[in-house]
């Protein structure tokens, strides 16, 4: 079985970069809200962003397993099997419920777990379905 190790790391940057935008600028005020950013004076804000490359770091590879997992997978399935479709499969039986043992016991404020979840799920699918295009070119 030979992996497709350059469509992996492509899309595993392509996800980082969707990622970096969708928890920036479309939802990062909120995301911030959800989490308590804004009750910390900017000092302690700017230190907690030194931190935050460590975290980067483990999100990027963690979004390199999951890349492989889903490279590996397509080696086990027939051709004629849609890969959009399959990520969704994968979101769906795999992703979603994870995320929503998360939200549910990581003690999100009951007012947020609606919004919270709704901004991980369509982040994951989107993701996804950046990783699964970038595999059906190779």
């Amino acid at each position: 079985m030979a992996l497709p190790y350059m469509a992996i790391l492509i899309a595993t940057v392509l996800q980082f970069i969707f990622g970096a935008i969708w928890y920036g600028p479309i939802f990062g005020k909120m995301w911030g809200t959800m989490h308590g950013f804004e009750k910390h004076t900017p000092e302690e804000q700017k230190e907690m962003m030194k931190g935050m490359w460590k975290l980067l770091v483990g999100q990027f590879l963690v979004t390199i397993v999951t890349s492989t997992v889903f490279a590996i997978l397509l080696t086990g399935f027939p051709t004629d099997w849609n890969i959009y479709g399959l990520a969704g499969f994968f979101w769906l039986g795999f992703v979603v419920p994870t995320q929503v043992s998360a939200i549910l016991f990581g003690g999100t404020e009951p007012k947020w777990i609606v919004t919270k979840f709704g901004i991980m799920a369509v982040g994951s699918l989107g993701c996804l379905m950046i990783l699964a295009a970038v595999m059906s070119m190779f």
